[in-house]
């Protein structure tokens, strides 16, 4: 399935704005392909946050990963383009780019929580994750209490933002926010910060290439990712819980996860 990616920021709307750009976003004027509403006539368009390896990045001027790749399947059911748009995640875990019509589909390894869930409408769970540290290899801060007199690292928005907050500050440590995984991790390698807190496999994928850092922490929170759709798209919700399901009876889903993970999933 062919996709066009537009490397964008959507930026934060006075009201009288966001009611203008949810009235005509895209210029398109909407569209469905069988029988689900789209924003845009022909595509589908996901919201997403890049940097977030291995589920989005770019490369070679484009947006791609497994949550793409992944949402690549919806569109080729449906019979469209996938059009991608990066966003804050701010704007996509608040509900705001699915409410004011920027994208039909916000795919950006979103936790669910009971939180989001008054914000958007969740697919079925497609991934498993956790919480964890990642700091200096041979740094000791292999704990939260090992933070104390300690900064740490979030990205703003995240479920690790509001696990270090609930936790860490408890330990002593200094927290510092950024605005996305990009930023923290650079954040990381600049020293202004002793560890970082993400979801574990965002870390991991950062760890294999930075040898200097390492994940010294796993701290089982048990999360679930799904994928976003304005409240009351059951018909999109529909369709991506169907596709999804039946990549994962296919071994389509398989395949992908082998494509980005470097290996199988572990209930395969």
């Amino acid at each position: 399935m062919a996709r066009r990616t537009t490397l964008r920021a959507a930026t934060l709307l006075p009201a009288l704005a966001l009611v203008v750009a949810a009235a005509g976003c895209g210029g398109g004027g909407g569209g469905e392909a069988k029988g689900v509403p789209l924003v845009n006539e022909g595509q589908l368009t996901t919201c997403t946050n890049a940097p977030y390896e291995p589920f989005e990045s770019r490369e070679d001027g484009e947006i791609v990963g497994f949550d793409i790749d992944l949402i690549d399947l919806v569109a080729e059911d449906l019979g469209v383009e996938q059009q991608v748009t990066n966003s804050p995640f701010t704007t996509i875990q608040s509900g705001q780019a699915l409410n004011v019509g920027n994208c039909d589909v916000a795919a950006a390894a979103i936790t669910i929580n009971d939180v989001r869930e008054e914000n958007f409408d969740f697919s079925d769970p497609y991934f498993d994750a956790t919480q964890a540290l990642l700091a200096p290899r041979d740094s000791g801060i292999d704990s939260l209490a090992k933070l104390e007199g300690k900064t740490l690292g979030y990205q703003k928005g995240t479920t690790g933002a509001e696990y270090a907050k609930e936790h860490a500050e408890q330990h002593g440590a200094t927290l510092k926010q950024f605005a996305d995984l990009g930023l923290l991790l650079q954040g990381m390698r600049t020293g202004k910060v002793d560890a970082v807190i993400n979801d574990d496999f965002a870390l991991l994928d950062f760890e294999k290439e930075n040898r200097n850092f390492e994940v010294t922490k796993e701290l089982r929170t048990d999360e679930s990712y799904g994928f976003g759709v304005k409240t009351g798209n059951d018909k999109l919700k529909n369709k991506i819980n169907e596709v999804l399901a039946e990549a994962k009876r296919d071994g389509t889903y398989d395949r992908l996860y082998e494509k980005w993970f470097g290996t199988a999933p572990a209930d395969s």
